[in-house]
């Protein structure tokens, strides 16, 4: 059993910089459900948004859009957390070896997305999250007070009087090494607090620009201790996604920078049609572009839309998209002369564990930062490229409180309660791998049918029923990875689909 200050679970930007803001003598232990580099943070294209000049840009402007893009239902204190903080968690960011696109003279280069007013978005090409990622971890394996434990999972959380006992499985790719469940030893750690920093939820839904990780897991953990989750409901759908191929599990993000540098979208016919719908056009938020492309759907009856970016030599796109560039590639697409077909898909998530200022959840010593925190921040609907900044900014808060704690004097978790006395009277159940692959898939198609980008309340009543069904076939099942992924998933279908039944119908 190992006793540490902080347990870190989640290896994207959130963790990553929270685990960088601890001094030397606090024992920190970051957790990683798959390798090192694969996290929801590490596929953010698009930027990461901060007023850094104050001469043709502003924080008022930068609130303004924030809140209009959440449909002002924004906690204001959180958005002005964010703008505030943001720019300097940028600048350390830099400092830390991250690069961004600079122009001739050594200036950072911004770029424009859906709902900025300005120029506000630095950008390393579109591969802005995995620059991010590379260089955060770059500085944490340097820290010899951080242990990293790869391919880990933590399937159990058990708050203690003095902190918590969390249970691991280790895993490799999809094969566990040793089935945990409560009748055999588990790997332990106390930790005295623990930032939860699990990402989003998007493998819940059938299709998603999420990573396979993503599946909520962090959200299920704190739930299941009575912590409060808010606004799960509030989920965001891309506007410009490519389908999944054969054999793949995640739609292919097509950067909302790709309007931002002048694409339009077009129906079947090729006419650009959401102005129709908004004066604002392409670069209206993400939902009301969603919105637009499923109405132009239903009235025409027809699914196939393409971003037409063609103004441009494939020589500048292959320069400022490469990744994005490459992928069209792949499918028979040259982004400089044929336009790209996309369509929304589940891409975030604006609601999730209720967190404070400084990211403490409502269960003592356990914290929440990145996709799994409801910070208030987004309201109803993320501006692009605020999710980034919102990462660096709650990490950090969070770390910065619990060293305040722990230098008043909070002792770390002794771990005085064994594994044994939690066990349960009846042994827990096996479930093959077939029949929770089964419950996946019927959760995830449940969720695209019933609460994608325009909920079908009709639908909803029974599709909660049937998602109520499979967690209690699911409660006595053996804890492993594979059993808390789909616990996990069916736990946020229930509470997205019961934040829809309540939501007023012009909300």
């Amino acid at each position: 059993m190992q006793t540490v200050d902080v347990l870190i679970i989640g290896g994207g930007i959130a963790g990553l910089y929270a685990a960088l803001q601890f001094s030397s003598d606090v024992r920190v232990c970051l957790l990683t459900k798959g390798e090192a580099g694969i996290s929801g943070s590490a596929l953010a294209q698009g930027g990461i948004a901060a007023v850094l000049d104050h001469e043709e840009d502003s924080y008022e402007y930068h609130f303004a859009d924030t809140m209009v893009a959440g449909r002002y239902k924004n906690n204001p204190a959180a958005v002005e957390q964010l703008i505030r903080e943001g720019p300097a968690a940028v600048r350390d960011l830099i400092h830390l070896g991250a690069a961004f696109d600079t122009n001739d003279a050594g200036a950072l280069q911004k770029t424009l997305e859906g709902g900025h007013s300005r120029r506000r978005i630095m950008h390393h090409r579109d591969q802005t999250g995995a620059e991010m990622v590379r260089a955060l971890w770059a500085r944490v394996r340097e820290r010899s007070n951080v242990t990293i434990l790869e391919h880990t999972a933590c399937v159990d959380l058990a708050l203690l009087p003095d902190g918590f006992l969390a249970m691991l499985d280790v895993w490799v790719g999809a094969r566990h090494d040793v089935p945990c469940g409560y009748d055999v030893p588990l790997r332990t750690i106390c930790a005295g607090f623990v930032i939860l920093a699990t990402g989003g939820i998007g493998q819940a839904y059938r299709y998603t620009t999420n990573p396979a990780i993503s599946t909520g897991d962090g959200i299920h953990l704190a739930y299941a201790l009575g912590a409060k989750v808010k606004n799960l409901h509030y989920v965001q759908f891309h506007p410009t996604a490519m389908p999944p191929l054969a054999g793949e599990s995640s739609c292919f993000l097509v950067s909302e920078a790709v309007r931002g540098e002048g694409a339009f979208l077009r129906n079947r016919d090729g006419e650009r049609f959401v102005s129709n719908y908004d004066t604002r056009g392409e670069l209206a938020p993400r939902d009301v572009v969603s919105r637009a492309i499923i109405q132009e759907s239903r009235r025409l009856k027809d699914t196939r839309f393409a971003l037409d970016i063609t103004q441009k030599s494939s020589d500048w796109l292959k320069a400022r998209f490469p990744a994005i560039f490459a992928e069209c590639q792949r499918r028979g697409i040259d982004m400089g002369r044929d336009c790209v077909p996309v369509f929304p898909c589940q891409h975030y998530l604006m609601g999730g564990l209720d967190v404070d200022l400084d990211g403490k959840t409502t269960v003592p010593r356990l914290y929440a930062a990145g996709e799994c925190a409801h910070t208030g921040l987004h309201g109803a609907n993320r501006l692009a490229s605020n999710s980034l900044p919102e990462a660096l900014v709650w990490g950090k808060r969070a770390a910065e409180n619990i060293m305040r704690c722990l230098r008043a004097g909070f002792a770390s978790s002794s771990g005085a309660q064994t594994l044994e006395a939690r066990a349960p009277s009846e042994p827990p159940s096996t479930l093959q791998t077939q029949q929770l692959a089964d419950y996946a898939a019927e959760i995830r198609t449940l969720l695209q049918e019933s609460c994608f980008v325009f909920a079908d309340k009709a639908a909803l009543p029974n599709a909660l029923l049937r998602v109520e069904e499979i967690r209690v076939a699911l409660q006595s099942a053996q804890k492993t990875t594979e059993t808390c992924e789909v616990q996990s998933m069916a736990l946020c279908a229930k509470l997205i689909m019961e934040g829809l039944l309540n939501e007023p119908d012009d909300a």
